[in-house]
């Protein structure tokens, strides 16, 4: 048989070869092959997982706890995430029958569609947001159904909008509250009238709050605290994000019973469990694991303040994100589109953003700046930026005096 030749195989799934590969990690996979980049590209935290944390694992391994768990995860991990989620938002969870702990929340956002809908069921998904979102709901038989929000609404997405888009199809919202990639928070306010509209179309809310420790101006508002919300809401959670975690990937998904034995359903068969150091390593997390995410998240803020004013001061119109660790700045003066800006930006400075055309509606006048990176790097990576937005201020010049244009 010829090595060189490859052997002609059936086709694969349509619903996979129609996605797009993720507009996150193409610029990432680009900027690790190259030097002296300072990335503000992945939304990860620079910081070490916390150190009780990380020994917890290591005094789980060290004891010889490698074992499966129950598919639902450690029922201590799960007493602890009802326990967390009451003393925080004062909602009361069955630690045995509605919490499930995920291989990550996006484990938790794939079960959670996978769960709910039938072929042709519609989602809606507010704009610019996370790249898995569509994707998995994609994957699951749904079709994804985008309402473009703007800095103008603070990114939120409102019961008209979704009205505007509504077909008998429709059978549940899907949300992200603090927003990635924008940053934004929603008002308690605002998102009652979404409960609302959710209660009288007989609608599932999933809502991914993965960011919601990381929140700066005002509170967090947790969907199922709102009234009639619990009832009909998937709440997606995790400590990646809060805990400096990301490798670890331990999520949690809380739900009514009905729908979380569901998803259990397919966890069993597909992941079986979540890797039992991780979750004992979560649940460290959780008992003693504040005293560090309040220092993080205080470093956050300072970075927050930075990143929004060095963009603003060189000419890129920048909001004030509320939560999670992204700014999402406007380059629409520039003249560039988001991924010619991105990709010059990055072989021209040495600087990796992420063009808003990868998080959807929205996004074309674009970037996001993740500032989950020292502030030092901050610094650097505006003084770059400022360098090429001036660049493009002198190349302008050049072209309408060329030109004779005004």
């Amino acid at each position: 048989m010829n090595k060189d030749r490859q052997p002609e195989l059936p086709s694969l799934a349509r619903t996979v070869t129609g996605l797009p590969p993720s507009g996150i990690r193409r610029f990432f996979d680009i900027a690790a092959k190259m030097q002296d980049v300072i990335s503000l590209g992945v939304g990860e935290p620079d910081f070490a997982t916390p150190w009780s944390i990380r020994e917890e694992a290591i005094y789980s391994l060290e004891h010889g706890q490698t074992t499966y768990t129950s598919n639902y995860g450690l029922l201590e991990l799960r007493s602890a995430i009802a326990a967390h989620i009451s003393q925080l938002y004062d909602v009361q969870y069955d630690p045995e029958s509605e919490i499930l702990v995920t291989v990550g929340v996006s484990e938790g956002l794939d079960l959670a569609m996978r769960s709910i809908l039938n072929p042709g069921d519609e989602v809606v998904v507010p704009e610019p947001c996370y790249v898995s979102y569509k994707p998995c709901i994609i994957l699951a038989g749904g079709v994804p159904v985008t309402v473009r929000t703007t800095a103008d609404t603070n990114f939120c997405v409102t019961p008209e909008q979704i009205e505007a888009v509504r077909t008998p199809k429709l059978k549940a919202i899907l949300i992200g509250y603090p927003s990635n990639p924008t940053g934004a928070t929603i008002t308690r306010e605002s998102m009652q009238k979404i409960v609302d509209y959710a209660q009288r179309h007989n609608l599932f809310i999933i809502s991914d709050e993965i960011y919601d420790r990381l929140v700066y101006e005002g509170e967090h508002v947790c969907v199922s605290a709102l009234h009639g919300a619990q009832e009909r809401t998937i709440l997606l959670n995790g400590f990646s994000k809060a805990y400096a975690m990301t490798g670890w990937r331990i999520g949690y998904a809380c739900a009514p019973p009905s729908v979380l034995a569901a998803m259990v359903k397919i966890h069993a068969y597909t992941m079986l469990c979540a890797p039992i150091m991780g979750q004992k390593a979560a649940l460290e997390a959780l008992r003693h694991g504040d005293a560090s995410l309040s220092e993080m998240v205080q470093q956050y803020n300072q970075r927050r303040r930075v990143i929004v004013d060095g963009l603003n001061s060189i000419g890129l119109e920048c909001h004030m994100p509320q939560g999670a660790f992204y700014a999402f700045p406007k380059i629409v003066s520039t003249g560039l589109d988001a991924e010619t800006f991105a990709e010059r930006l990055l072989f021209e400075q040495r600087v990796a953003v992420v063009p808003g055309t990868a998080f959807g509606a929205g996004g074309e006048a674009h970037i996001r700046c993740s500032y989950a990176t020292s502030i030092r790097n901050i610094e650097m990576a505006i003084e770059r930026i400022g360098a090429f937005v001036q660049s493009l201020d002198r190349s302008d010049r050049r072209l309408r005096s060329i030109t004779g244009s005004q």
